[in-house]
């Protein structure tokens, strides 16, 4: 049947909940290719007939394969490209290492594709936020709420935060900060000695 191949990969992944990878169907993929080049056979022999001898009844026939081999093109392309995307979020949700189990389920390319894909975002996080670079795959969901309640360990004095608004931090008080201004702290340009004095004051306990 013409295309079936090609289907049950898209169907094969549909089965397949949000966050799961399957394995590479290196057989499948090998089927819709070997169906693709004995189609394009068969289109090129009729072809030359109709342009030769006026078969002009084989027209009909070249466009439906024509057709097929779109659809198989587009099938192939939509199963990679969906198994890729699968594999950048699997990235986001493991890290850098990926359990034994999934990467058992990617084949060479798709490996190679994700190194280079954590490679990327590696180089990208250390560009942000001064010298220690920022973890964007950190705190994904939003907060609950605008602002943050941090208790003190130790003290610390008297410290200015980004929008000039200076905050006493004190042994066991409680300061309640917008988060923007809290986390703003980290990728200031606030010397990183000051920011780690800070953060040791800080964290004790906070609520959300």
């Amino acid at each position: 049947m013409f295309c079936e191949k090609a289907l049950e990969l898209i169907r094969e992944l549909q089965r397949m909940g949000d966050g799961q990878l399957p394995a590479f169907n290196e057989d499948g993929i090998r089927q819709v290719l070997d169906e693709m080049k004995a189609l394009y056979e068969q289109n090129q022999t009729d072809v030359n007939e109709a342009k030769t001898e006026g078969k002009s009844e084989l027209i009909p026939t070249i466009k439906f394969r024509h057709s097929c081999l779109l659809r198989n093109q587009r099938c192939v392309a939509a199963y990679l490209y969906d198994r890729l995307l699968r594999i950048r979020a699997l990235r986001w949700e493991y890290g850098s290492v990926l359990p034994t189990t999934i990467r058992f389920h990617m084949c060479a390319e798709e490996t190679e594709w994700f190194n280079q894909y954590k490679k990327s975002l590696a180089t990208y996080m250390r560009s942000l936020g001064g010298e220690e670079g920022l973890d964007i795959t950190q705190d994904i969901k939003p907060p609950k709420s605008l602002y943050i309640e941090v208790r003190c360990l130790k003290d610390h004095g008297e410290f200015e935060i980004d929008d000039g608004t200076v905050i006493l931090l004190k042994k066991n008080s409680q300061v309640v900060l917008f988060l923007k201004s809290f986390f703003s702290i980290r990728l200031s340009c606030v010397p990183f000695n000051t920011c780690h004095s800070l953060f040791t004051a800080l964290f004790a306990q906070m609520e959300m």
